[in-house]
């Protein structure tokens, strides 16, 4: 399964350095959600993304560090903005 598979015509993503929102022909935006993710530097596992990732900030053990992927506009981290891509595709 390509990555790419989830996408339609009907969907749409804008990946801002603050929030990233989805919408979807018909339904409006279904997704406006702070573009932050959570990830444990012990294991480099991605613990939250979104909402409740902003959740965590500043609240979390020294091993849990939330990125924001995107500065001024441009992808920081490539790796870290695609898992959030993905995450925010499956949610809608």
């Amino acid at each position: 399964m390509s990555f790419l598979d989830g996408f339609s015509k009907n969907l749409g993503i804008d990946l801002g350095t603050a929030n990233t929102l989805a919408y979807i022909k018909g339904k409006g935006i279904v997704i406006n959600e702070p573009s932050i993710v959570a990830v444990d530097k012990k294991n480099d596992k991605v613990i939250a993304i979104g909402e409740e990732a902003s959740e965590m900030l500043e609240r979390t053990p020294k091993n849990i560090i939330t990125i924001r992927p995107l500065k001024n506009g441009v992808i920081a981290d490539f790796e870290i903005t695609q898992m959030m891509l993905k995450y925010f595709i499956k949610k809608t």
